[in-house]
């Protein structure tokens, strides 16, 4: 057997999404800060994500974190997210995913009933409270970073649909928020296919006439999530589909998404703070929020999330790369 690259990694699962928690052969990756870091790793280091995410190793809906040694000095440990997709900011069940790895691996110290772990990401500082027992992780609740609306109730004019309605909210990520209804399409799993087209349709509108810019983090100006609301959704239960760039769904309720949803609904006066809130995926899985305050992002007026979910590990594994191996950074298909 022989590799010129070996990473360790514990893979899990949130609510249905897999996250590929890579623990070492990656190394330190350069910069001063967590999105430093995430730039860098762009840059330079694709070669890493593609490896690890495409196929043959992965696959179109893989998703992952590399562990890093933190940038500040109040957290245990940074984190760059990847996925088949690119470098996100933030990610909401990938962190539920590291938190539960940590806590069973024994790579963080672990108190019950609740550990409380805090890292250190691209989009800010986020706070994992895992509820423990017997050294098993039962659920994870994250004080995310903080969600606004960018825009809300504008259209887009979208080639080959029309003129769309949607908003857009950043809740880690930026996402467009468009009703199901408004492009005609049911909320049903035979119809992915076509759901899928609308959201890469609308994404490409939005980024070509409007793209979004956060106004403290770089490298974050676009839009690559739609998540379709189904019809009958309120400010207590709501169901959707997320569609994501270049072309997958997200199986877990979508931990940002989630987020900017609540930001969402409480810019429209439906979502009060302390006030619980269920989001449900595609698949039927479901995370539950609730706000707990508000603060300022720039010009925006922002929210502070929670979101509890639950992870599970799925297996170890080491991923090797042979020198004669004719896919070195995978394969896209």
């Amino acid at each position: 057997m022989r590799s010129i690259r070996t990473f360790h990694a514990v893979d899990s699962h949130t609510e249905g999404m897999p996250t590929r928690v890579v623990v070492g052969g990656v190394g330190v990756i350069p910069g001063a800060t967590m999105n430093e870091k995430r730039l860098h790793f762009i840059a330079h280091l694709d070669d890493i994500r593609r490896l690890l995410m495409n196929e043959p190793r992965g696959h179109a809906s893989m998703s992952g974190a590399i562990l890093q040694p933190p940038t500040r000095p109040d957290c245990d440990w940074g984190v760059v997210f990847i996925e088949a997709s690119g470098c996100l900011p933030m990610c909401g069940h990938g962190t539920m995913g590291v938190a539960t790895v940590l806590v069973e691996t024994g790579m963080v110290a672990v108190t019950e009933p609740v550990t409380t772990i805090r890292l250190d990401t691209p989009a800010g500082l986020v706070v994992a409270e895992v509820a423990v027992t017997d050294g098993r992780a039962r659920s994870v609740t994250l004080a995310s970073v903080p969600s606004f609306v960018e825009r809300l109730d504008e259209v887009v004019s979208v080639p080959g649909i029309g003129e769309v309605p949607y908003s857009v909210a950043f809740g880690g990520n930026f996402y467009a928020l468009v009703d199901l209804d408004a492009v005609d399409l049911p909320f049903d799993r035979s119809r992915s296919d076509d759901i899928l087209h609308a959201g890469l349709a609308i994404m490409a509108a939005v980024n070509e006439t409007a793209p979004p810019r956060h106004p403290a983090i770089d490298g974050v100006d676009h839009v690559h999530h739609v998540e379709f609301i189904a019809p009958g959704s309120t400010a207590r239960l709501s169901r959707h589909a997320m569609a994501i760039h270049p072309g997958w769904f997200d199986r877990s309720p979508c931990g940002t998404g989630t987020s900017a949803r609540m930001a969402e609904l409480h810019a429209r006066g439906e979502l009060a703070l302390d006030t619980d809130f269920v989001n449900e995926s595609f698949i039927g899985s479901r995370f539950t929020g609730r706000l707990i305050g508000t603060t300022i992002v720039g010009p925006h007026e922002a929210v502070l999330p929670l979101i509890t979910g639950r992870a599970w590990i799925t297996g170890t594994a080491q991923y090797l790369l042979d020198p004669t191996d004719p896919f070195p950074a995978g394969f896209e298909f």
